[in-house]
């Protein structure tokens, strides 16, 4: 253990000889380091293990720890590994084989106070074998250390008793003890973040950083993974050697650059040492530093499921059947924790497959398995320009998924397949901040933006705008001019590639040109000045709805920038200018029904029941729609239908005419095709005359999966994704479109049968939908309904909305 040394008057140890000794240890480490400023971070290892090694060789048999004397030196840690750095711990233990205490402490005090003397720092501890190998039996951390253990000096016979001891109490506990090394690793990665996307990484514990490399070198003893095939170049994610002398070196040089035992690069050395490395100027360094990092964290969070899997079954869950693969989407599977491609699936041909694999990791939080990626990395074709309408669909999902969005965006950009999809990432990965306020790279910040973003999605008409505006408000960074002129250039054109229609995208680059606008104005001009409101209102083309994203992407990208930049003295200077900025833009159009084809009105005068399927505007959309006598009842039990035969909407209109419901849906089934229109008319016509209970069905399947028994978030139940919402749902009241009407906007995360759900909420509060525009933005459903009813119908509303969305959502007013 670490530890002070004690007063040494009157000790045994004191003395002439232990200052000598200190004195010249001390001498010769200023020497080198000294003297060494022209060596390489890995000569200057070298020197600095064999100045250590030779002193405690010599040390040893100068107090009678040799070959059969029951005395051992034994090296953990950098020593153990042969990469002692300067100023970093000397780990050493001293074996014994049962020696009185009295005659331990004086090889012992022989041995510690002439390191002390000399300012070393030094973790020590004196045990003998059976002694060492309780220790590592009951606390993780030594067991790994140990996994390090290499002979010194002394009795070999008790330092190979004790390496052996330790590789073999490893390999036969690590059944039992797996679960707690995941979670001690999930734990320091969640602590330190990851080595890639910091602004000031932590070289040693970071996620992707050295430590996760003995990590692997454990799993590796433990014959769990092939850790030597992962040091080959062409493996997946890199040379996990290579990735790790990297840091090796990096954290070499800031030890030399620092004078100080450091593990976090912080940004007032990048440049010293970049030079030192010859990489390049500090911007050089972070890539290289962001690059190393993304392989080893690839090997380890790969390699730790490799292993989990591999562990050995035994007693009853020995007779446990093997994982199923689930279904989660069309050629998209789980098995065994993991993502992977369905037995049929294409991705030599299936461009949309990319995305919906991110976009169902990124729902449920199960990790992308590793030869999934390579194998969409070699052969997935490039997506068609424009993108299909469910690619960006699937895009918006990851983008409004959360924090599980994290390692969905880094697995994808770690095997070149997020560039594939955004060749203008580029330019921003790994590029480190000109801001010392910022804790992430760029790209980790755009990320991270995103996630902020998702938990506002509800607040705003359009959440898919704000999600987009999330991921291009830094897209023209690390060119050398204004990144928010560039950016809102870059947003037009990146906007028509990706499928986004074009209004929609000159929306995009006004929000990517004013991100920076409302934080500005905020903070730094009088808010009390008319003429400070009319700029900020002009500049915004007197938009609302621009103003409302604006408002919540300015506080995504502030909680984004890092701790402290977000605050409530913050919140409520923006909050002010939005407010005043909205009596300005006073006048902002309702929602109104979409007018029906006329087609559909001719078939509205035969007064029957119609069910009809078009193919949409991509392969895998279709509209369906379905035309029956009107009856409070239609608009759920035609949803509901569609919920059961796996159709997720995308978007409806829902219009009456002379007592004809003419229900419009833009649907993709979740596999394969969809029903045939037969079958969907004999139920809807079933559902109409109350023969099928389709709500009861659909009700029930809804309580099984958001109930007490659901399964939680990053789970798979029944085969379909479970998602949990990071925005709360929100119910909001918009003016009365007309005397006798109310207008409701619903917001929340979608789930199957949403859309069915809500309209029954409505018609058990005793009001009639007399039209509704649905939308699903990725994962968020915005679903606008007028009804027929007087404003004290709120409440009965409110009370079966409530049901459906649960106690958390928010009730506000439009």
């Amino acid at each position: 253990m670490k530890q002070d040394p004690p007063d040494p008057s009157g000790s045994s140890g004191a003395g002439t000889e232990n200052a000598r000794a200190a004195s010249d240890l001390a001498a010769a480490r200023r020497q080198l380091l000294s003297e060494g400023s022209g060596l390489h971070a890995a000569e200057l290892r070298h020197a600095w293990l064999d100045l250590h090694e030779s002193w405690l060789t010599a040390k040893a048999d100068e107090i009678g720890i040799t070959d059969g004397s029951g005395l051992a030196i034994v090296g953990i840690g950098g020593l153990g590994r042969h990469e002692l750095l300067p100023y970093s711990d000397l780990d050493l233990m001293l074996l014994h084989d049962d020696k009185p205490a009295e005659a331990l402490q004086g090889v012992a005090d022989k041995l510690w106070y002439p390191l002390w003397d000399a300012n070393v720092r030094l973790d020590h501890s004196v045990r003998t074998v059976s002694g060492a190998l309780g220790v590592a039996n009951a606390d993780m951390i030594a067991a790994l250390g140990m996994l390090d253990a290499r002979h010194i000096a002394g009795d070999a016979r008790l330092s190979e008793e004790l390496i052996a001891g330790a590789r073999r109490q490893w390999r036969s506990a690590i059944r039992s003890r797996m679960n707690e090394l995941v979670d001690i690793t999930q734990a320091r990665w969640e602590r330190c973040g990851r080595i890639a996307q910091r602004a000031e990484p932590d070289l040693k514990s970071g996620r992707g950083g050295l430590r996760d490399v003995q990590l692997l070198d454990a799993l590796g003893v433990a014959q769990l993974i092939d850790r030597h095939g992962m040091a080959r170049p062409e493996t997946p994610g890199g040379s996990l050697d290579d990735a790790y002398l990297t840091l090796l070196d990096v954290r070499t040089e800031l030890h030399r650059v620092s004078g100080r035992g450091r593990d976090q690069l912080l940004a007032q050395y990048a440049d010293e040492i970049s030079a030192a490395l010859h990489i390049g100027d500090r911007f050089d360094l972070a890539r290289k530093l962001s690059g190393a990092g993304r392989t080893i964290a690839y090997h380890a969070e790969t390699g730790l499921r490799t292993a989990e899997n591999a562990l050995p079954r035994r007693g009853v869950s020995a007779l446990v059947r093997r994982p199923k693969r689930r279904p989660l989407d069309e050629g998209v599977v789980e098995y065994a924790g993991e993502i992977v491609l369905a037995r049929d699936a294409s991705p030599e041909t299936d461009a949309g497959l990319v995305l919906r694999v991110a976009a169902a990791s990124a729902e449920t939080g199960v990790p992308i398995g590793a030869a999934t990626l390579s194998r969409l990395a070699a052969g997935a074709p490039e997506m068609p320009i424009p993108w299909p309408r469910e690619a960006l669909d699937d895009l918006l999902v990851v983008l409004s998924a959360g924090p599980t969005a994290v390692a969905t965006v880094e697995a994808l950009d770690r095997t070149g397949l997020w560039e594939r999809l955004l060749p203008e990432w580029a330019a921003i990965r790994d590029l480190p901040p000109r801001d010392v306020a910022h804790k992430w790279t760029v790209d980790r910040h755009v990320v991270e933006t995103a996630v902020n973003a998702a938990a506002l999605a509800t607040r705003v008409a359009r959440p898919d705008l704000l999600a987009l505006g999330a991921l291009l408000h830094d897209i023209g960074k690390g060119r050398g001019v204004d990144h928010s002129v560039l950016g809102a250039q870059m947003a037009i054109e990146m906007g028509a590639r990706l499928g986004v229609a074009p209004n929609d995208a000159a929306f995009l680059s006004k929000l990517v040109r004013h991100h920076l606008l409302l934080p500005v104005v905020a903070t730094r001009s009088d808010l009390n000045d008319p003429k400070t409101i009319e700029g900020v209102s002009e500049a915004l083309g007197g938009d609302p709805l621009l103003l409302e994203v604006l408002r919540a992407l300015t506080e995504a990208d502030s909680k984004a920038t890092g701790p402290g930049v977000w605050s409530d003295w913050k919140a409520s200077l923006i909050e002010d200018l939005v407010r005043r900025c909205r009596l300005v833009m006073a006048g902002e159009p309702l929602p109104q029904a979409d007018p029906a084809a006329p087609h559909y009105l001719s078939l509205a005068a035969d007064h029957g029941v119609h069910v009809e399927i078009t193919p949409g505007d991509s392969a895998r959309m279709y509209q369906v729609v379905m035309v029956a006598p009107d009856q409070r009842g239609l608009v759920s039990k035609a949803a509901a239908v569609l919920a059961l035969n796996s159709l997720g909407v995308h978007s409806a209109t829902v219009n009456s005419y002379e007592g004809v419901a003419i229900t419009e849906f833009v649907v993709s089934p979740h596999f394969g095709s969809p029903a045939a229109p037969e079958l969907l008319r004999q139920q809807f016509v079933g559902a109409l005359a109350g023969d099928i209970d389709v709500m009861a069905a659909l009700e029930k399947r809804d309580s099984e999966a958001t109930g007490p028994g659901a399964a939680r978030a990053g789970e798979v139940q029944a085969g379909v994704p479970v998602t949990r919402s990071t925005a709360p749902p929100r119910i909001v009241w918009l003016d009365p479109a007309a005397d006798g009407h109310l207008v409701v906007e619903v917001r929340a995360t979608d789930r199957p049968g949403l859309l069915a759900l809500l309209a029954r909420a409505l018609e058990r509060a005793g009001v009639d939908i007399g039209w509704a525009k649905v939308n699903t933005f990725g994962s968020t459903a915005a679903d606008v309904f007028c009804v027929e009813a007087m404003d004290d119908a709120r409440a009965a509303v409110d009370k079966h909305l409530l049901d459906v969305l649960g106690g958390q959502a928010e009730v506000a007013f439009g």
